[in-house]
């Protein structure tokens, strides 16, 4: 198990790259499913979530290579196992994604209800809903959803609107099953955030037949066969929020590039209001560089709902930046209402954070200062290591297994701009009451031999990745104790 150690108060600049999207490619693995062609990703990040994703395909007979160049190829077995059991399901909610290709290849499938990271209540409801809605029977038995649809499934209209509003990977789900349903599949109430619309775009390089994508009406027209195809995911515009944040609050000139600023516009406006200085262009944003001592951001008021609205998985990482402002902010949280994990975390670090009800109020600027934190989650992992590079003193953030779930190599690239970060060896002692992720190992698979494609796309800037072949070169990797960066 690993830590971060930092050390706060330095600036960074420079530019640096984003990876291709994590929340975007969960499920265009889950598209592979719908074909027995190979299919072709060249910007796949390289991290724990995508590799948990590719043991889920392993189990349900899939084979996988990864190049030199971080080439991701996937191909499903001519007729994919239909049970993809709680051993891996349990580790990632994104898996559940393969339900709706599974039931639409298979007609059958038995798929454990899924886990991940420790955000309030996500019910897989709507899921169902649009399965059932598709002809589908389902029944959950033992923690299992069984879905079973003889004859195959036959397009309908139905509504996926929830309490939270739409649902990003159940609209996911059930457009991946209409693509091969019979007849006419409308979804109303659909999810308009950008990876569904990737997902969309990619299925329709595949051979389907989808209109309306980023809209709340999303119409299928079922095909008899999908085919493989090449699909680069949008960049990953979670991601590029957090290193924009880490600019803002450490008053520094970095340039993220590669990124998509128009998926990101909430956020920019909400800097704005900030009067935080920046500027972007077509596929990169640039943080200026002030004099923290001088100014302060000005306080905000952030809501997070659907896309275009403000996203959840920013909340933590802005709620950082605003303990550092001059005033009383207001963060209100809508679509995961335990979402404020990081509270006592930052509270420990010094930040004036008071929460009631669905919101939390931000007292600042707060005089952060170093000390341990534990991560609880992906993004609260992430507003810690943004508090650790303002703080005064070393600030410890274990559990960063979470981290890893989204982001790749994040000491390195912040590194790279300047910061004192270093993952080291964790102490087992100081983290008694939590346990970590057990290393899996999985039995070897032979690696399919998988037809070159076309033309290989690769990505500029991206370092290269040590090739991969499914699970046995993963075993064999040993960690490093202490650097300041690990590749």
């Amino acid at each position: 198990m690993d830590k971060f150690v930092i050390e706060g108060g330095r600036k960074l600049q420079g530019s640096v790259r984003v990876s291709g999207s994590k929340n975007a490619v969960l499920p265009v693995l889950a598209a592979t499913l719908l074909t027995d062609e190979p299919v072709v990703i060249p910007n796949a990040p390289d991290v724990s979530d995508v590799r948990q994703m590719l043991r889920v395909l392993e189990g349900l007979g899939s084979k996988w290579e990864r190049s030199k160049e971080g080439v991701l190829t996937v191909r499903s077995a001519p007729v994919p196992h239909n049970e993809a059991g709680w051993d891996c399901v349990r580790k990632m909610r994104g898996s559940v994604a393969v339900l709706g290709p599974v039931l639409a290849r298979t007609q059958h499938a038995r798929v454990s209800l899924p886990g991940g990271c420790v955000i309030g209540v996500r019910p897989v409801d709507l899921h169902v809903k649009g399965m059932k809605a598709l002809g589908a029977k389902v029944d959950l038995d033992g923690g299992d959803i069984v879905a079973s649809a003889t004859g195959g499934l036959r397009g309908d209209e139905m509504y996926l609107g929830g309490a939270q509003g739409p649902t990003v990977l159940g609209t996911a789900n059930v457009m991946m099953a209409a693509t091969l349903a019979k007849g006419r599949t409308v979804i109303h109430g659909a999810a308009c955030e950008p990876e569904v619309v990737d997902l969309g775009e990619c299925l329709n390089k595949m051979g389907a037949r989808i209109t309306g994508l980023g809209s709340p009406r999303i119409e299928i027209e079922g095909v008899d066969k999908l085919h493989g195809c090449t699909h680069a995911v949008i960049p990953d515009r979670i991601e590029a929020g957090t290193l924009v944040i880490a600019g803002a609050m450490t008053g520094s000139k970095i340039r993220v590039e590669g990124c998509r600023p128009d998926h990101l516009m909430i956020l920019l406006e909400r800097m704005r209001e900030a009067e935080l200085p920046h500027h972007f262009g077509a596929d990169w944003i640039e943080t200026m560089a002030f004099d923290q001592r001088k100014k302060r951001a000005k306080p905000t008021d952030v809501t997070t709902l659907p896309h275009p609205a403000f996203p959840t998985d920013l909340q933590a990482q802005w709620m950082a930046l605003m303990t550092t402002a001059d005033g009383m902010s207001l963060v209100t949280e809508t679509i995961f209402t335990d979402r404020y994990m990081h509270v006592a975390e930052l509270m420990r670090m010094g930040a004036n954070i008071r929460r009631q009800g669905a919101s939390a109020i931000v007292m600042g600027p707060a005089n952060l200062k170093g000390t341990q934190v534990m991560a609880s989650d992906l993004r609260a992992s992430a507003a810690l290591v943004l508090a650790g590079l303002v703080a005064e003193g070393t600030t410890e953030v274990h559990r960063v297994y979470h981290i890893d779930r989204g982001y790749a190599r994040i000491e390195q690239r912040l590194a790279e701009l300047g910061a004192s970060i270093a993952r080291v060896d964790d102490d087992p002692d100081a983290i008694a009451t939590d346990t970590a992720p057990a290393k899996e190992t999985i039995t070897p698979t032979k690696p399919a031999v998988l037809p070159k494609p076309a033309a290989t796309q690769t990505v500029p800037g991206k370092p290269a990745a040590p090739v991969a072949k499914s699970a046995p070169a993963r075993a064999a990797a040993k960690k490093p104790k202490a650097k300041a960066a690990r590749r």
